[in-house]
């Protein structure tokens, strides 16, 4: 059977149930499709994916993988065992790459290192309006990880939410260290304040509500110009070129600018989607790769700066 993944997604990224695990009572038959950004083919308990955009001429769906007529440029196959992503492109060695299902993801967060305060954090902000900008328990280790490494003692956080990257950030500074946390919704960012004072770490967070913009700029005339070890921007995606320059000129030579949701659920690679968001996070993408001062490292792109 053949269904857009608009009708499963919930189960996807919410359930532990993988796609081939669905009863088939539940799989409905769609009239007819065209041009679907995903396709789920199910065929003898298998699931086989196209992440590319194609184009059926047929008025029903396709029931076996090999008849169906669409020109598949990738495949993922889902299995009790294995989940892997297939390219048949040899400008990639036809390499096999993982793909993150459910129950590969739900393997990665039990070989976390969640402190306890930030899954008490978490749980309260998946209740709350806007839960899915909170960055998960893998992206926040690796942020902390990152600041240890460099031995930061001055970050910059621009979009804090309700706190839990940056409170990440915060348990692994020294005593000294210091955090600039920008936000601009009090209300999230009280939820944020909360925590700050329930870890100990208040006297490590220097919380700037307001437009971040405003407040980085009111950094630089106070002199702090190239004082800062590390900078996380997780906000606006429209302002990340301003974030960017702005922060280049806080970070010292040799800090890390990290910033989330370069890939955008995999929208920027996709000719077809041209939404504001989208554009400026592509542009941003490709000035960032010809940017000489940063050699470049739904992912994170990790710049350190010469």
């Amino acid at each position: 059977m053949v269904m857009a993944n608009s009708s499963i997604n919930s189960v996807l990224h919410q359930g532990s149930m993988l796609p081939h695990e669905f009863p088939l009572a539940s799989l409905q038959r769609p009239a007819s499709f065209h041009s679907f950004s995903s396709t789920w083919a199910i065929t003898n308990g298998a699931l086989h994916v196209s992440p590319k955009r194609w184009n059926c001429s047929a008025s029903s769906c396709c029931f076996r993988f090999r008849e169906c007529r669409c020109r598949w440029k990738r495949i993922v196959r889902s299995c009790s065992t294995s989940e892997f992503v297939i390219s048949n492109d040899e400008n990639y060695s036809n390499k096999q790459v993982v793909s993150l299902t459910p129950r590969l993801y739900d393997y990665v967060l039990k070989n976390v290192r969640e402190p306890e305060i930030l899954r008490q954090l978490r749980q309260e902000t998946a209740s709350m309006r806007g839960s899915q900008m909170q960055v998960s328990p893998d992206q926040a280790q690796l942020l902390a990880m990152l600041v240890q490494i460099l031995g930061a003692e001055r970050c910059i956080e621009v979009g804090v939410y309700t706190g839990y990257s940056s409170l990440a950030i915060a348990l692994v500074l020294p005593e000294s260290g210091h955090l600039v946390a920008c936000e601009r919704d009090a209300k999230s960012l009280d939820v944020a304040k909360k925590y700050y004072q329930l870890a100990g770490v208040s006297h490590k967070v220097d919380v700037k509500l307001g437009l971040a913009m405003d407040s980085l700029e009111s950094l630089i005339l106070n002199g702090e110009a190239g004082s800062y070890d590390f900078a996380f921007i997780d906000a606006e995606k429209k302002m990340n070129e301003k974030y960017f320059e702005l922060l280049l000129q806080l970070v010292r030579v040799g800090g890390l600018i990290v910033i989330d949701n370069v890939l955008w659920h995999g929208k920027v690679s996709d000719p077809l989607v041209n939404d504001p968001k989208t554009i400026s996070i592509r542009n941003f993408n490709e000035k960032l790769m010809e940017d000489k001062r940063v050699p470049i490292g739904d992912g994170m792109t990790i710049c350190r700066k010469r």
